[in-house]
């Protein structure tokens, strides 16, 4: 399958081969499933904590007598009955991360890809040098290539200054890099920009994989 390449005017550049195999069926969804979950898991900080009665600051001397005052049996003021005592069965500091290997990975974002690719998504320019960091040149140069919606750039350089800086103020813009994009970034925006070389480094991840 090939995939039509623009300049950043939008003018036609050729054609670029996609040189990994889509999906045409079924196949990979569970793979889909099973990676989206783990980075979302992966994104929570389980820091939540709460005081067990033996962490509660307070001593350990029963409060009143056992008997003669009226009131109810009480043995510490850490008891989870009182307040500012100890929590019953809370939440500690936990690791919510779940281990998806290599493989399923690998065919899960061959999957999403295959998928955006198939509905037309994936828009491929030849480069997206920018001469300056001006976010009102960039919104643009976005617009030039009819992009509507939320939008993921997908650049092979890391260290594009301009780019990032151009970029960072649109709210419906994400920018990342070939060498870390992941299921769920291609999964989540309505369109997808990669730059030639971008696409071509992801396309070897995947025939490597």
């Amino acid at each position: 399958m090939k995939i039509a390449i623009k300049n950043i005017e939008g003018k036609s550049q050729g054609e670029l081969e996609v040189k990994f195999e889509l999906i045409e069926d079924g196949k990979g969804t569970q793979a889909v499933h099973d990676t989206v979950v783990a980075y979302n898991a992966a994104q929570r900080s389980g820091t939540a904590c709460t005081k067990t009665a033996g962490e509660v600051q307070g001593s350990n001397k029963k409060p009143w007598k056992q008997k003669g005052t009226g009131r109810a049996r009480a043995g510490s003021v850490r008891s989870p009955l009182w307040a500012g005592g100890g929590v019953v069965f809370g939440p500690k500091p936990r690791d919510f991360s779940k281990k998806v290997s290599k493989k399923t990975r690998s065919l899960a974002l061959r999957k999403a890809l295959s998928e955006r690719i198939k509905l037309g998504d994936v828009l491929i320019v030849d480069d997206l040098k920018l001469s300056s960091p001006k976010t009102k040149a960039f919104a643009s140069l976005i617009d030039g290539l009819e992009l509507s919606g939320t939008t993921l750039i997908v650049s092979h350089d890391a260290d594009n200054k301009n780019l990032t800086l151009a970029s960072r103020n649109l709210p419906l813009v994400r920018l990342t890099t070939s060498e870390t994009l992941n299921t769920y970034d291609v999964l989540r925006p309505d369109k997808l920009l990669f730059t030639k070389s971008a696409f071509e480094k992801v396309s070897d991840r995947l025939t490597q994989e």
